[in-house]
């Protein structure tokens, strides 16, 4: 059983950064994408960004610019840097990974709020 933890969450004013870090029980390198995802109350579940096991990346419109999605293969981790945070940014941020098969993390919380 392949096992996604998130960590990094938390409170943040507007303007600030957070960096979001997923441990996977396996080794990255196994996975044909890593992303990340966000949910937040009465909207839909979007992806944030992805990273392929070629190193392509996307980013959705709205974080395009401030985020940066990376992994560390050494320490089997995807990274989600976040800069220039709003408001709108806050959601459960989910990571995702595909082997083709899909695995979830349990999610963190990020609130942008003065």
């Amino acid at each position: 059983q392949v096992q996604l933890v998130e960590s990094g969450g938390g409170l943040v004013q507007p303007g600030g950064s957070l960096r979001l870090s997923c441990a996977a029980s396996r080794s990255i390198l196994s996975f044909l994408v890593m992303a990340w995802y966000r949910q937040a109350p009465g909207k839909q579940r979007e992806l944030v960004a992805a990273i392929s096991m070629g190193s392509n990346t996307n980013y959705a419109d709205s974080v395009k610019g401030r985020f940066t999605i990376s992994r560390d293969s050494a320490k089997n981790t995807v990274a989600l840097q976040m800069n220039s945070l709003k408001p709108e940014d806050t959601a459960v941020y989910y990571c995702n990974a595909k082997s083709p098969k899909e695995y979830w993390g349990q999610g963190t919380q990020v609130t942008v709020s003065s």
